[in-house]
């Protein structure tokens, strides 16, 4: 018998996004009971952001920390290769989400000393040096879904969807089930949305 050619998945993150981050664990989790493949890119919630008027005071603040580890991240992929970014972004959004440590050099050191990656890749957090490669890979994922959304955003099969947006992590046979779902929806010719309001904050564990 012979072994199942993986499908292949692009998956876009930030590292601030918990919903992302959700749903990236559930897409590691995927890859265990499903021949699925993903290769991991960044998109720019700061980027997504910019020049629109009616923020508040407080999510611009976010949006300004934003820039910083999804420079990293693209850095790390730049320097290193792009086996680093799942490694890269597991250790930060560990630390970001479930550990609730603050959105600052120091964490994003320690999520680089974990990996093995050279420390001062920390000093791009505060430099323009790599948002020409941030924006490329930011609009290669939001061109496929529209700017009316967020992250993440997912490709199989050629065609994309935002999200799904789920809390909490789905494991086993349950994260299996709702791989099959989104299959099911994506390979639907002129399939667009759906969707209701989300009533529970992102559950981490």
């Amino acid at each position: 018998m012979t072994e199942q050619t993986p499908t292949q998945v692009d998956f876009w993150f930030d590292p601030l996004c918990p919903w992302a981050w959700i749903t990236s664990r559930w897409m590691v989790e995927v890859e265990k009971v499903r021949p699925v493949e993903v290769h991991w890119h960044v998109m720019s919630l700061a980027v997504l952001n910019e020049n629109k008027e009616d923020l508040s005071e407080r999510y611009k603040e976010l949006m300004i920390k934003a820039w910083g580890p999804v420079r990293v991240c693209v850095a790390a992929e730049q320097k290193f290769g792009a086996d680093t970014v799942l490694p890269l972004y597991t250790a930060i959004g560990n630390r970001f989400h479930n550990e609730k440590a603050e959105r600052n050099r120091e964490t994003i050191e320690a999520a680089l000393a974990e990996v093995g990656l050279p420390v001062e890749l920390a000093d791009v957090m505060t430099s323009t040096e790599y948002d020409e490669q941030v924006r490329a890979s930011h609009a290669e994922g939001i061109d496929r879904v529209g700017y009316e959304v967020g992250t993440p955003v997912i490709t199989v099969n050629g065609a994309s969807i935002f999200g799904p947006v789920v809390s909490p992590i789905p494991r086993g046979e349950a994260a299996a089930k709702l791989w099959d779902g989104v299959l099911l929806v994506t390979g639907t010719d002129g399939f667009f949305e759906l969707k209701r309001s989300r009533t529970r904050e992102p559950i981490f564990d």
